[in-house]
């Protein structure tokens, strides 16, 4: 299957927003339709904060992976986290996370970017090993914490 990524732009944002809010649904991830508006045209108009590529199967439209920006001197210069990535469920299991993630890197790289990040929920085996397939790896050492503002 043909897979291809491509950056949205605010006009996209018709297309981007569905993908998100299912996403959302699906991870139990709380925001209001509001916020989520918001952050998302903020994202989609300013290119320095990250971006948000929809990923066609075939020309079709089948989700989405994010891209936040950020700069680590551990890492030795500009990295990116993948915020967000979601395909639909129909379209799973066919190889394309796999190529999506192929094309984000390279992408990725395009960008100056030298680091990849990401967290997976310590349930979903089968996104971790496509990960640890793709070179992903778990740092042990460290845990993910967030303090919200």
């Amino acid at each position: 299957m043909h897979t291809e990524i491509r950056l949205a732009s605010i006009e996209d944002l018709a297309i981007v927003l569905p993908f998100v809010r299912t996403f959302h649904q699906v991870e139990n991830i709380p925001i209001a339709e509001k916020d989520l508006k918001t952050s998302l045209s903020t994202l989609l108009n300013n290119d320095t904060l990250g971006g948000i590529w929809l990923i066609y199967c075939e020309g079709q439209a089948v989700g989405y992976i994010m891209l936040s920006f950020g700069y680590s001197l551990e890492f030795g210069g500009k990295d990116a986290f993948i915020d967000e990535f979601y395909i639909q469920p129909e379209f799973r299991g066919l190889g394309l996370g796999k190529e999506t993630l192929k094309l984000i890197k390279m992408v990725a790289k395009e960008l100056g970017i030298c680091t990849l990040l990401l967290e997976v929920d310590k349930t979903k085996d089968k996104a971790q090993k496509l990960y640890s397939d793709l070179n992903f790896i778990f740092r042990d050492r460290y845990f993910l914490m967030l303090a919200s503002l």
